[in-house]
């Protein structure tokens, strides 16, 4: 009975701000907001993990690039028209019924399925349960690496996705080294700005600077108004010591960003840290 009251007031916790948030009056956001509270909210979140010492310094480093280079990969701001207020508070209440039936649902059905099929007593995974864990993901990228290397087209599309499918395991099990050569084979292949991007992010943060450097020299031509690849060109340059140069690539970025770009104020922030 202990465990059910502690479940439950766990779940309580859980499902508060949620509910909070469905029963207080709608405010109008556009998309250059929700992206900006988005991202204010993702760096909050891995503050917080660093001041707990779940991630180090470097990690930390690295996710904040990776959150900044999402916020530049997201779509510009739709145009916005405006609409009558008691349209909006019928169109907002009519999309809020749902959500507050699945909140009051979702965690019925997970109790009752819990209370069929749950084992609560159930201990954690012992230490030696994720280290094998740990070899059985290690095979699979070892299984990967093999298939793509005896892969029966190297140069086509389903090789190209497998290396770079490679390329995100790697770096997501903290090797970016090897993630930055997964990248590259995916990148002969066919050239992909994104990719480009996450083969330059992954470099920096291998603190490979001055091979980030030229691989971006090499990239940005092929996707000039690439506002990843621009950033990230200036971000090398500042890492490797050349601030003026850093400073220069960035001005003209936030010079020719629209003034609602949810990005422009985290370049912004970035020029005024620059030495």
């Amino acid at each position: 009975m202990t465990w059910w009251l502690l479940a439950g007031l766990l779940a309580l916790a859980a499902l508060a701000p949620l509910g909070f948030a469905l029963l207080r009056p709608a405010s109008a956001r556009g998309r250059r907001e929700a992206d900006l509270a988005l991202y204010h909210r993702q760096l909050a979140e891995l503050e917080r993990e660093r001041a707990a010492g779940r991630l180090d310094e470097a990690a930390h480093a690295a996710a904040v690039l990776e959150v900044q280079r999402r916020l530049l990969a997201a779509p510009g701001a739709a145009e916005e028209t405006a609409a009558p207020a008691a349209k909006g508070a019928s169109a907002a209440a009519a999309h809020r019924a749902p959500l507050l039936a699945a909140l009051v649902m979702v965690p019925a059905v997970a109790v009752a399925l819990y209370w069929i099929n749950g084992t609560p007593g159930l201990p954690s995974a012992t230490f030696a349960e994720r280290q094998g864990a740990a070899a059985q993901e290690e095979q699979l990228l070892a299984l990967l690496r093999q298939r793509l290397a005896a892969a029966p087209d190297p140069n086509g599309e389903a090789a190209r996705q497998g290396w770079a499918l490679l390329g995100n395991a790697e770096r997501g099990r903290g090797r970016p080294d090897a993630a930055a050569e997964a990248y590259a084979r995916a990148l002969a292949i066919r050239f992909d700005a994104e990719l480009a991007g996450q083969r330059a992010q992954a470099l920096l943060e291998a603190n490979r600077t001055d091979e980030a450097a030229r691989f971006l020299a090499e990239a940005l031509p092929k996707a000039p108004d690439h506002i990843g690849l621009r950033f990230l060109t200036g971000l090398a340059e500042a890492r490797a010591g050349r601030p003026e140069t850093a400073r220069t690539l960035w001005r003209a970025l936030v010079a020719e960003a629209p003034p609602d770009a949810p990005w422009r104020a985290m370049v912004e922030r970035r020029m005024q840290d620059l030495p």
